[in-house]
C-alpha cells in the first residue's frame, strides 16, 4: 500500500517541470517480478503517480526499470506507452537484450541504460566499471546515457576512468553519500570533480536515501547544494516515486519479502528541491532545461 501524501509545494513549479526518477510496478499477476531480485513489491501504477504529480506540479516523467524486474522492461515500457510524450525511459539490459531491441526502445523514448550496483550490494569497483564500460559501448550509438546507482567510496576509485566513457554519465541519489558526513566526506570531492567536468551528471533525489533526520531531511541540504554550485547545469531530480523501503543490498532466487513503501509527503520533498535551489533560474534549469537535454523532452519554449 502507498501512504504517501502530497501537500502542495511552498510555490509553483514551472510549467515543463519534470520528474527524472520514478519507478511503476504491476499488476504484478501481469507483470510478475523477475525469479532472482533483492525485494519484492507491492502494486504502484502509473495513475497513482500522476494523481500525486498533478498535486505538486509535475508534468513530465522519466521511468526507470526498477531492480526487482530484471531485464525484463515490459512493465516499464507499457506505463511509457500510456503516459504519452511527456514520458522517458531508463532500461536495464544485458548480453542477450539485442541491437533491434534497443532500436525499439528508442522509438518508444527510452534514452538510457542503469546499473543496479548497490541494489545487490556489488561493491567491487573493477566489476561494476566492467559493466558500466560494456553499457556505454552499447548504448553510445543511439546517444544513450548509462545510469549506475553505486556509493560514493566507487565513484572515489573509479572517477577518472568514468570520465573516458563514450557516453554521458548519470549518478543515482546524490552518489549515496551519508548526510551526517557532510561536504567533506571521503569521496564527495571526486563526485564535484566528475559534476565540474561536465562528463556526468547528478540526480539530487533520494534524500531519504542519503539522510534519516525526517520528515524534511536538513542534513542533506549542504549535499545537495554543494552539487549544484558544482554544476548547476548538470543536475536533475527525481521523486523516487513510490519510495520504496528499506531491503537487503543482495539478489536471491525465490521470494524476497515484500517490502512497504515509506509514507512521505512529496510536497516536503519538493520543497526541499525549492530550497536547495535558491532562485527561480536554478529551479527552471533543474526541472525543465536539464531533463529536456538529458532526456530530449520538448524544450522549455514548448512549456512557456
Amino acid at each position: 500500500m502507498i501512504r504517501d501524501t502530497h501537500t502542495k509545494p511552498s510555490r509553483a513549479l514551472p510549467a515543463g517541470s519534470t520528474d527524472c526518477h520514478m519507478h511503476v510496478f504491476g499488476p504484478l499477476d501481469k507483470y510478475p517480478c523477475a525469479p532472482r531480485r533483492s525485494y519484492t513489491p507491492r502494486e504502484a501504477r502509473l495513475d497513482q503517480w500522476e494523481s500525486m504529480a498533478r498535486h505538486v506540479g509535475l508534468e513530465r516523467q522519466v521511468l526507470v526499470q526498477a531492480s526487482a524486474y530484471g531485464t525484463d522492461n515490459s512493465c516499464m515500457l507499457d506505463a511509457m506507452e500510456a503516459a504519452g510524450g511527456r514520458c522517458r525511459g531508463v532500461a536495464v539490459i544485458d548480453a542477450a537484450t539485442s541491437t533491434q531491441e534497443l532500436e525499439a526502445m528508442h522509438r518508444q523514448g527510452v534514452r538510457g541504460v542503469r546499473v543496479n550496483a548497490a541494489t545487490f550490494g556489488e561493491n567491487d569497483s573493477s566489476a561494476i566499471l566492467d559493466h558500466v564500460k560494456w553499457a556505454a559501448e552499447r548504448v553510445a550509438p543511439l546517444g544513450w546515457h548509462v545510469q549506475i546507482f553505486t556509493r560514493l567510496g566507487v565513484i572515489d576509485a573509479l572517477a577518472d576512468q568514468l570520465k573516458q566513457l563514450p557516453a554521458p554519465l548519470v549518478i543515482d541519489h546524490m552518489g549515496l553519500a551519508r548526510a551526517e558526513l557532510g561536504v567533506k566526506q571521503p569521496g564527495f570531492a571526486r563526485l564535484l570533480g566528475l559534476l565540474k567536468s561536465g562528463r556526468c551528471w547528478v540526480k539530487i533525489s533520494g534524500a531519504y536515501r542519503v539522510s534519516s533526520v525526517a520528515p524534511d531531511f536538513p542534513d542533506a541540504a549542504p549535499l545537495a547544494q554543494a552539487l549544484l554550485d558544482a554544476n548547476s547545469e548538470r543536475i536533475v531530480w527525481g521523486s523516487d516515486w513510490p519510495h520504496t523501503g528499506e531491503h537487503k543490498g543482495e539478489a536471491h532466487d525465490g521470494a524476497p519479502p515484500v517490502i512497504d513503501y515509506r509514507p512521505l509527503d512529496n510536497g516536503v520533498l519538493v520543497n526541499l528541491l525549492i530550497d536547495w535551489c535558491r532562485d527561480e533560474s536554478t529551479l527552471r534549469r533543474v526541472l525543465v532545461d536539464n531533463p529536456a537535454e538529458l532526456y530530449g523532452f520538448p524544450g522549455a519554449h514548448a512549456y512557456a
